[in-house]
């Protein structure tokens, strides 16, 4: 029996991320088998490496993929691909009936390295060709987290109840620069706040050509990119909010009623957003190839080798985006 190597959590036991042997996986004659390449590491990740998050057993962690094609339907070997993370729930919900499974309903959908299916930290893995997207470089490690701004701006853009020029990103971490891409790209004024006044967050936005603040400007259209309950609690008065951020248990003291009176008479909205469908992915690889590829490689900001896998869940001051390179 041949054995690739896998990044496993026990999703029982604390602290049990670890490199092992795993069977190579076996290719259904719909799926795709892929030599893994890399995975990007985000704050999921880290949580379900400190059993924060996750129920079941061992669990083959990684959810931002990058792999290339050894052999399967629609692609050529040698192709880079992205594997799509969510699978509609088998009920199904009225969601995933219509292909929608981004939005499920009833909350029995799975997702690869996350809920209830082996995730892509494996020097092999097999996906089904109707869940992979082509990517046309390694920064394509970075679809998974744009698919889901992607899926963002799809949302404001059905829900916009006037056309407006400026947008407002929370948060310059790999989703809200990713944010700013897009916003850029469409031609918007895109001011970006955070709260970094060195390190290279400012740099990336300035160089984008967006605006960089230290200090909240009142722009009505917003995508908070932070989860910070804090700063969620100032925006609610604003015209049209995107919240995209995962919170913390933190508990503030929020003015409901003031809040509720100026969503009223704003006829403001906001929303939450989370999570993307296969056109969420395709629309976010035409973006990368859209994108000025430097500044896309800029916000990988640490490339770690498997073997030094647990540096990886290291957060550092510095970082940005890491990925964990699979060969």
């Amino acid at each position: 029996m041949v054995f690739m190597r896998a990044l496993t959590v026990d999703l029982a036991r604390a602290g049990s991320l670890s490199l092992t042997e795993l069977p190579d996986p076996v290719p259904g004659p719909e799926d795709l088998l892929v030599e893994g390449v890399a995975i990007g590491i985000c704050g999921t990740d880290r949580e379900i490496a400190r059993g924060e998050f996750g129920v079941g057993e061992t669990l083959v962690i990684g959810h931002e993929s990058l792999g290339r094609v050894i052999s399967g339907p629609g692609f050529a070997p040698g192709d880079l691909v992205v594997g799509v993370v969510r699978r509609p729930d088998p009920v199904p919900c009225v969601a995933c009936a219509r292909g929608e499974f981004d939005m499920c309903r009833n909350g029995q959908y799975t997702e690869r390295g996350i809920t209830g299916l082996d995730g892509y930290g494996s020097t092999l893995w097999t996906v089904p060709a109707a869940y992979a997207v082509g990517v046309s470089s390694s920064t394509g490690v970075l679809v998974e987290p744009l698919s889901v701004v992607v899926k963002a701006w799809e949302r404001l853009d059905r829900l916009a109840l006037f056309p407006f020029e400026s947008v407002l990103v929370t948060g310059a971490g790999p989703i809200g620069l990713l944010a700013a891409l897009i916003g850029v790209q469409r031609g918007l004024d895109v001011h970006v706040f955070d709260l970094a006044s060195d390190g290279p967050k400012p740099a990336l936005v300035e160089s984008l050509g967006a605006t960089y603040h230290r200090k909240l400007p009142d722009h009505q259209v917003v995508i908070e990119a932070t989860g910070a309950p804090a700063l969620v609690a100032q925006l609610l008065g604003r015209d049209l909010v995107c919240l995209t951020g995962v919170p913390s248990t933190e508990v503030v003291p929020v003015d409901l009623g003031q809040a509720n009176r100026d969503l009223v008479l704003r006829n403001g909205i906001v929303l939450g957003t989370v999570n993307s469908n296969v056109r969420h992915y395709q629309e976010a690889a035409a973006v990368l190839d859209r994108a000025d590829d430097s500044w896309v490689s800029s916000l990988i900001t640490r490339r770690v080798p498997l073997e030094s896998y647990a540096e990886a869940f290291e957060q550092r001051p510095d970082d940005v985006k890491v990925v964990l390179e699979l060969g």
